[in-house]
């Protein structure tokens, strides 16, 4: 076995962040909600159309607090995908809501629609869309059935900066959405996240939230003389250092995305153009559903609506070719990585909520089994495709 020469993931500097943090230092407030904080929210909501931002330590951080906003109580129920991160079920199940777990479509790990609306009851609060990949398939739809039936829409758009649908950014759908800079994001700040409120009821409860459950804002905008504990709250702001950092990836963010971009198209083609033969032949026959779900899922995506290149998939016949994928990849110092594996299967749910363990969500199973991410990042030597 070669030595990982190729990792998976590599964060990428854009030359900018020391300097910027320099100047964080040098102004003097690092704890957070400084300079860098507030210009990165302004950049934020003028360039992508968004409401009222609250950068956070990490998007985890943000679906804590819009948790928090909804006021979940225990016995409520939030109506998300098997198919996601952890933190998109950690965040509710905190508050105590039952976990109602949706499967994918068959040929995008996406919720299925009608799906959702067919679990939706009394004691639904919310419901969680995920933008894997970044792109948004249903998220209109989403928004029409989540005012129908008066519930929240909320979007874990963790992976979907700049990504659009019908030249609408995602992450302005939803009554609240939730970005992150995690160091695995086309920008970072290492960790780091941001919780936009679209819907401004939540704003003023927002702001007291993202300040530990004080009116603290209130006093430092004169408004009072003291300000008081008066709601429920944590520690959500992200640093001023991070900030800093994340205000440096944000002046390179149409550089960057150009780059992805490339490296998206160089692996498309790989994969779809006349290449799959040659692909089974080095595999020994290895039968790819990938290459007709790119076709199906990523590509027409990409053909109706604006992705942000965040990632590149494939998903094969079986689990074992999967495995035999990954291990091949690494012998060639190239390491790929499966992704996300059914939430209502974890031990977390069989312990707490044993009856959704026995869900059958085929779709969302086959992702967990069968999906591989290919190395991407900025700086991706261009001899990758040769290797895979």
């Amino acid at each position: 076995m070669h030595p990982v020469q190729i990792p998976f993931n590599k964060p990428h500097l854009t030359g900018k962040e020391l300097n910027y943090i320099q100047e964080a230092v040098a102004k003097g407030k690092l704890s957070g909600n400084g300079f860098f904080t507030q210009a990165c929210q302004q950049l934020l909501q003028k360039k992508f159309g968004f409401g009222t931002c609250f950068l956070t330590h990490s998007c985890t951080g943000a679906l804590e607090m819009a948790a928090l906003l909804l006021d979940i109580q225990p016995g409520d129920e939030v109506i998300l995908p098997s198919f996601t991160f952890v933190s998109t079920a950690n965040a509710f199940a905190l508050r105590g809501a039952k976990l109602v777990f949706s499967d994918t479509l068959p040929g995008f790990p996406e919720m299925d629609l009608e799906q959702v609306e067919s679990l939706i009851n009394s004691k639904t609060k919310a419901i969680v869309i995920v933008h894997y990949a970044g792109f948004g398939m249903q998220i209109q739809a989403y928004r029409q059935l989540a005012d129908k039936h008066g519930l929240m829409l909320i979007e874990d758009a963790a992976q979907a900066i700049s990504s659009k649908v019908n030249e609408k950014y995602l992450g302005t759908f939803g009554d609240l959405a939730s970005l992150s800079f995690h160091e695995t994001k086309n920008i970072q700040s290492g960790q780091g996240g941001v919780l936009i409120v679209n819907n401004p009821k939540f704003l003023e409860r927002a702001r007291i939230i993202w300040e530990k459950g004080t009116d603290r804002s209130s006093f430092f905008e004169g408004k009072k003389n003291h300000y008081s504990w008066i709601d429920l709250g944590s520690s959500f702001q992200m640093s001023e250092l991070s900030a800093a950092f994340l205000w440096g990836q944000m002046q390179e963010l149409e550089g960057i995305q150009a780059r992805r971009k490339a490296i998206w198209e160089g692996y498309f083609r790989l994969f779809t153009v006349g290449k799959s033969e040659l692909f089974a032949e080095k595999y020994d026959q290895l039968l790819l559903k990938a290459i007709a779900n790119l076709g199906q899922g990523q590509a027409l995506e990409f053909q109706k609506n604006v992705g942000n290149y965040h990632l590149f998939y494939l998903v094969f016949d079986s689990f074992q070719n999967r495995r035999r994928f990954i291990e091949e990849l690494l012998s060639q110092g190239v390491l790929s990585v499966f992704h996300y594996q059914s939430l209502h299967k974890s031990e977390f749910i069989r312990a707490h909520q044993p009856e959704s363990a026995m869900l059958e969500l085929p779709n969302s199973d086959i992702f967990s089994e069968r999906l591989v991410r290919l190395p991407f990042y900025y700086d991706l030597p261009e001899d990758t495709k040769d290797k895979i």
